[in-house]
Parts: C-alpha cells; structure tokens; sequence
C-alpha cells in the first residue's frame, strides 16, 4: 500500500481495502509542474485473476497511471494499493512491460533474457537458466532461443518482452499497448499468450487505445478520458447498458421503416445506403423478418448488432478514440 498526503499537507485518507483485489486506486491524482492534470481522483478496482482492460485513447492518463503504480512516478494526491502488500514487497510478485525493454540485436533470445536477469537484484542467480528456459517456454520462443533478437518478428519480439517480465513468479503482469504496432499475426500471438498467462491464476492488466482487441481478450475494463474514469465494469455490464439494434438491409428503406415503427420498435433509423436500423427490444428478429416479407418488403440481408465497447465510449463522451487525450 502506498498513500501520499494532499497538497495542502494532510493525511488523504483511510488505505483502501484490496482483500480481493489486484490493483486498488482511490483519488489517485497526478498533476504535473505545467499545471496538466494526467490523472485525476482515479477509482479503479482490479479483480485478482482477470484480465482488465485500461482503455482510452493516447494521452488519457493510462501510461502516467502505470507508472504510478510501479513507483516510478509519484502521485500527486490519493492511493493505491498493489496485491495488497508494502510496494517493496509487491513490486518482485509484478512482472512489467512498459514501452518494452532495450534488447542487445547482436544477442540471442536467450542471451539477452541472461542480462536483463541480471540486472534484477533480487533474481537468484542459481536458477537464472532454468527460469530463462521456463519463460521462453511459456512465450513459445523455445525454438528460437538461440536466434538473433534483430531476426525476430516483432511479434516474436513482443514475446520475449512479456518473457523478461516473466522470468520470476508473478501474480500480477501489467502489460502497457503489448499489441501498440503489430501485424495481425503478431496481435494474436500476443492476444492468446494473454489468455494462457491468465488461464494459470495471473491477473493481468492490459493497458491500450485499441477497444475491438481489448475486448476479445480481457474479462474487466476501465475506460479513461482526459484522465479521469468515464466506465468501469465486466466487459458484459459495459456493454449490456446499451440496446442491441435490428438491421435490415433493403431497396425499399421507406417500407422497412414503416413495418418497424408500426411493430413498436424505438429510435428507427435510415443511414444514406438504405440500411435500416432500429433498436430490438424484445422482438424476436425471426418474426421481425417475416412481418417485413408480410408487407412485402425485400430484405437482402438481416442481422442483430450487439453494442460493442466502442459504443460504449461514443456513448459516454460523445466522441470517438481518435479524439486527443
């Protein structure tokens, strides 16, 4: 647990509680010298043993708010507690990748991994090769032990990077954008290597920008905006406060929105191609289909659309990820 005191001097508060909880924020505040609020009053509560998501968009406060947790960056104001432990115990049961470490290009996988244990003070040096041999298992990157690192794919790069944070045991891996700059081959790499690490009872917290990739991996998600907290729940609650819509694809748009409207379903609309929408409500869309050709309306193609996280976000900022944080 780490508390610091207000600016004006006095004691924040009580420390939050983490008895089932990975991370625990309360009022975690960061303003810089310019003045610049990165981080403001964060409440944020992360499940042991689930994947979170930290969502926003660049310059949101995601990065400033890991850094924070590490101790690398002191909080202006509030609290936090990490495994619910002292930060120097805490911090060897956390394995980081934060903007990926440096490697050697000249160096194999396995060499480098070798230095970058060696920088680690509290690492045992009796078991260096075999923990070194685990973590590359466990990426995948066995093979490619004795490879060149500048040989590597970036995916493969990516690998070796959650591997140096791996190469003790770890009960909580931060990950800072583990997908920022990847093809869509090294993206699923990193995606189910998210999964099995988590799969084994380590909480994972995935920093990122990107809301489709977080959401086919994570369990939780917290949604960041010009530093503060706009949503904050299991992927399936973020989503379920919204409606799943009805679309319908037709030549005869103006048809389709009349049956729709006469069936009682809310907030019809036509976009510029013709497509029909409409929220579903508790209609069946099989039954939808059949009063539509009941009217003799053709339908080309018919399809619920569940909301996704992005809407989510529209829906609670009125903007999109590619505002400026």
């Amino acid at each position: 647990m780490t508390a610091v005191t207000s600016e004006a001097g006095a004691p924040f508060g009580a420390a939050p509680p983490s008895g089932g909880e990975a991370i625990v924020t309360r009022g975690l505040t960061k303003r810089f010298r310019s003045g610049q609020v990165a981080v403001d009053t964060l409440d944020l509560s992360v499940p042991r043993g689930s994947v979170f998501g930290f969502l926003g968009p660049n310059g949101s406060g995601k990065t400033t708010t890991i850094r924070m947790l590490l101790g690398l960056v002191k909080p202006t104001a509030g609290e936090y507690s990490v495994l619910g432990l002292p930060q120097a115990e805490a911090l060897p049961r956390v394995g980081a990748l934060v903007e990926g470490p440096a490697f050697y290009p000249y160096l194999s996988g396995a060499a480098n991994l070798m230095r970058f244990d060696a920088a680690d003070p509290t690492a045992p040096r009796a078991t260096a090769r075999r923990r070194i041999a685990e973590a590359l298992e466990r990426v995948g990157l066995s093979a490619a032990a004795g490879k060149r690192y500048r040989h590597y794919s970036l995916g493969m790069r990516q690998r070796l990077a959650i591997a140096a944070a791996l190469l003790g045991p770890r009960e909580l891996l931060v990950l800072d954008e583990p997908t920022n700059g990847l093809d869509p081959q090294g993206t699923r790499e990193v995606r189910a290597l998210v999964k099995e690490i988590a799969s084994d009872g380590t909480t994972v917290f995935v920093s990122s920008h990107l809301l489709a990739e977080v959401e086919q991996m994570c369990t939780h998600a917290a949604i960041m905006r010009t530093g503060r907290l706009v949503a904050h729940g299991t992927i399936a609650s973020l989503s379920g406060g919204l409606a799943a819509r009805i679309r319908v694809e037709t030549p005869d748009a103006a048809g389709a929105a009349r049956v729709l409207g006469a069936l009682g379903l809310a907030d019809v609309r036509t976009d510029e191609g013709g497509t029909v929408t409409a929220e579903l409500g508790g209609h069946a869309p099989e039954r939808l289909n059949a009063a539509l050709v009941g009217e003799e309306v053709a339908v080309r193609g018919l399809a619920v659309v569940r909301p996704s996280l992005e809407d989510v976000f529209v829906r609670l900022t009125g903007e999109g990820f590619d505002v400026d944080g």
